[in-house]
């Protein structure tokens, strides 16, 4: 600002004329608060003009004859050098996604990322490791360095609908990447009719796209900067009769892989065994290279710049030693009492003429798969415990009462045909339900078990009610007779098993899952007893919210007093209990590949001590037979091979197939020929010879991490950390920037501050170029070094760096201060 006085012959003038500085010839007042001004332009041209005082904030004295003053603001040109060296961060330090990030990565992850993914642009890529590897991990650190280096905006993560919520904890929590799950009130809501074009940043169940068209035709209007599949092998497509039978996940693939830059799939289990069906996939990530039938010695391709894979026994820590530790499996066999054994009978008879009245619904596919569904299940709690059974029976019967009530005020007549009830999907039964979450699973599976019924008309829904009210009386019995062996030998593993108690004679932290609530209520009640304290107890089910579930997790991983945790298959699905490194599987799930995700619960990444897994089987029970041979021949196997059986275990015997191979046993299970034809089954399926070509078959295109490599990773690991740009700069340029736009922020601990109030320019801002978490009004602690985000006796804090957005906004906003001022 320059005073109307300042402006006498000779002085340079800027705010005159709008684009140029002008040169004072002369100045006339007239009066006290006018002033005739004649001046010459940048090309000496003579101009006059009459000023105002009102015209004194818009001047500025430049220099007398000079166009430089270098009176600018230095605080400022600092801060805006400094807010571009921020910026740049990403181009001196490598690893900038792992010094943003909550996570401390292992050397297989840091060359995932760095050096197979980053190096790939665009990116075409399968990440093949094994379960367990923190293949979510790897993804997030990718998502997180694309979007610091500006190269992603928009990203989509597509996964089965069980896994959906897992993901997007781990990417808030870890990667403070805020995504959203795809829902149906999302979809209706959307003001564009596009849900897909409004959300950055979102996740996606796989048979939730797969199977709506309406959802791919909107979908295939958007494009992307990043796709990212996890469990892709679901995206399988095959020969049949020589022509490509092509799924709707396959084709889902194939559209997803047209609408983005950046196309990441991630599968632990890429191969099944047939290397044309192989080559099908791998044409969803380059359809050039892959197309057409494959034939042997005509096609052969280095699939090793398209994919990575590595496996558990090659994963190692930064020391050198192996990742994973040693885990063993135990099988704990008990005897039926003899009232036990009569209700197994009769319950397992009548399963049995359901199964044979089902199969005269030849016509009606869907209502017979249904009915065989609701059946298994029904054998499944009879397997599980007397509590179990009794209540199913009970439910059963009540609801086909309420249904034969229904159908009586209806239709009138004992041969009157009745109509069946809710169905389910075979795809989904033959995927055991994977893309439906555990309550969604169980909610599924009381709904159809309840109801479902081979019955077609009034009369045979009479007689089956008749014979459920028998078969009730019959479990009550058996329930108030107090005797289960299975629970009692449960109670022996925990009250003289060695394993289950420390050097101290403390208990170990234990992990049980069971496939039922009943059961689930049961056990709650009998542990509760032996220990005598309830709070040594927690639960995690379907029918718990994510906020109670997450408390039972940590309750269970933190609280000493609590000991041990009853999970149904809901704690097999994102849940890490790495604390506990011992588990009973009291009942035995129908799919292998379950029995493989629960012990992965314990047996993951962290875990130090060797995992012990009881697993409890009934003999001379029909399914339990078949699992005792299949248990038995796997611990021969184990000992030959070691751990690394659980690994191969579902591929060696795939889930639709046990599951037949245990209908058949319970349905003609006392013929002795179809006795001996299932022992052979399993025998083929598990045999030594069979699991060494699996394994040797994982091994395919698979990458090796040795102790020379992992040296190398942490060399640079300590370069990076040295190069990067130090928490120190940023905390003194967040401090000064913040406070003159108007921010108000105290130190309340050494390095950790308080915000009491964020102005509206930097939260506006944010809502401008911000992609997804808002900024709030105040924040009760903020840091800018990792250490600091936790100290004992005080508040968590927010970790301020380089795509917080908060430090975004802020530096946004000095930069575009200082263009305005340069203009």
């Amino acid at each position: 600002m320059a005073n109307l006085e300042d402006l006498t012959r000779g002085t340079t003038v800027k705010g005159i004329l709008p684009t140029q500085n002008v040169t004072v010839i002369d100045a006339k007042w007239h009066g006290s608060d006018v002033v005739e001004l004649t001046y010459k332009d940048a090309n000496g041209q003579p101009h006059t003009e009459i000023l105002f005082r009102d015209r004194e904030p818009t001047l500025e004295i430049v220099t007398a004859g000079r166009p430089w003053s270098f009176d600018g603001d230095g605080a400022l040109l600092r801060l805006v050098s400094e807010a571009h060296r921020i910026r740049l961060a990403h181009l001196f330090d490598p690893l900038l996604a792992v010094h943003t990030s909550l996570v401390e990565p292992l050397p297989h992850q840091i060359t995932a990322v760095y050096g197979e993914m980053l190096t790939r642009q665009p990116l075409r890529f399968l990440l093949a490791d094994d379960p367990g590897a923190g293949k979510t991990i790897m993804a997030g650190l990718f998502i997180r360095e694309l979007l610091i280096r500006g190269d992603l905006q928009r990203c989509l993560i597509v996964c089965p609908g069980s896994l959906a919520v897992q993901w997007q904890d781990e990417l808030f929590q870890k990667f403070h990447l805020p995504f959203e799950i795809l829902t149906n009130d999302r979809i209706e809501a959307a003001r564009t009719g596009n849900a897909f074009a409004e959300m950055p940043l979102v996740i996606v169940r796989l048979d939730k796209l797969s199977r709506s068209e309406d959802l791919q035709a909107k979908l295939g209007q958007t494009d992307w900067d990043l796709v990212v599949v996890d469990e892709a092998h679901k995206m399988s497509a095959s020969f049949f009769g020589g022509e490509i039978k092509e799924t709707k996940r396959y084709k889902l693939g194939k559209l997803l892989s047209t609408l983005t830059r950046h196309f990441l799939l991630m599968t632990a289990t890429p191969h099944n065994g047939k290397e044309e069906d192989f080559q099908l996939f791998l044409a969803l990530l380059d359809g050039d290279r892959f197309e057409g039938r494959f034939r042997d010695g005509v096609h052969t391709c280095d699939v090793s710049d398209l994919m990575r894979r590595l496996v558990k026994e090659d994963l190692l820590k930064f020391d050198g030693k192996p990742l994973f530790p040693e885990r063993r499996a135990h099988t704990v066999k008990y005897v039926l009492s003899d009232l036990e054994a009569i209700l197994y009978k009769q319950v397992t008879d009548y399963v049995r003429e359901e199964f044979n009245r089902a199969e005269a619904l030849a016509n009606d596919g869907r209502r017979q798969g249904t009915v065989g569904f609701a059946l298994t299940i029904l054998q499944r709690r009879l397997a599980s415990s007397p509590e179990a059974i009794y209540q199913s029976l009970q439910r059963r019967r009540e609801r086909l009462q309420k249904r034969l009530r229904e159908e009586e005020l209806l239709k009138r007549g004992p041969s009157a045909e009745i109509d069946f009830g809710p169905t389910i999907d075979p795809d989904d039964w033959d995927d055991d339900f994977e893309d439906s979450s555990s309550d969604e699973r169980e909610r599924q599976e009381e709904e159809v078990v309840d109801q479902a019924t081979a019955a077609r008309t009034i009369a045979e829904l009479k007689a089956e009610i008749d014979q459920l009210s028998k078969l009730e009386d019959l479990a009550l019995r058996v329930r108030r007779s107090g005797k289960d062996r299975k629970w009692d030998e449960l109670s022996k593993l925990l009250q003289n098993s060695a394993e289950m108690f420390d050097a101290g004679g403390h208990r170990r932290k234990l992990v049980i899952f069971t496939e039922h609530r009943d059961t689930l209520n049961y056990l709650v009640s009998q542990i509760t007893t032996l220990i005598g304290r309830p709070e040594a107890v927690v639960t995690i089910h379907g029918g718990m919210g994510r906020e109670e579930r997450k408390k039972a997790e940590e309750a269970f991983k933190q609280d000493v007093m609590v000991q041990v945790l009853i999970a149904t298959d809901a704690a097999g699905e994102g849940i890490n209990l790495q604390r506990a490194h011992l588990m009973v599987n009291y009942d035995l799930p129908w799919n292998p590949n379950r029995l493989e995700q629960r012990f992965g619960r314990i047996h993951r990444i962290g875990q130090t001590e060797v995992c012990h897994l009881w697993n409890l089987v009934a003999e001379e029970t029909r399914e339990g037979d078949v699992y005792l041979s299949l248990l038995k021949k796997l611990e021969i196997e184990q000992k030959a091979l070691g751990g690394k059986v659980f690994d191969v275990l579902g591929k060696a015997i795939a889930g639709k197939e046990l599951r037949e191979l245990l209908i058949e046993a319970i349905r003609y299970g006392d013929r002795p020929e179809v006795k001996a034809k299932l022992d052979q089954v399993v025998a083929d399926r598990l045999d030594q010879s069979r699991f060494r070509e699996l394994l040797e078959e994982r091994a395919l295109a698979r990458d090796s991490m040795d102790a020379t490599k992992v040296q190398q990773v942490c060399q640079e690991m300590e370069r990076a950390e040295a190069r990067k740009l130090q928490p120190h700069f940023i905390a003194s340029f967040f401090l000064e920037a913040f406070q003159r736009l108007g921010g108000t922020i105290r130190q309340r601990e050494p390095k950790r501050y308080e915000i009491t109030h964020v102005p509206a320019a930097i939260r506006n801002r944010d809502r401008g170029i911000g992609v997804g978490e808002a900024i709030l009004k105040r924040y009760e602690r903020i840091c800018f070094e990792k250490e600091l985000i936790s100290v004992p006796g005080k508040p968590p804090a927010d970790f301020v760096c380089p795509g917080h957005p908060l430090l975004d906004a802020t530096l946004d906003l000095i930069l575009e201060r200082h263009r305005a001022l340069l203009r």
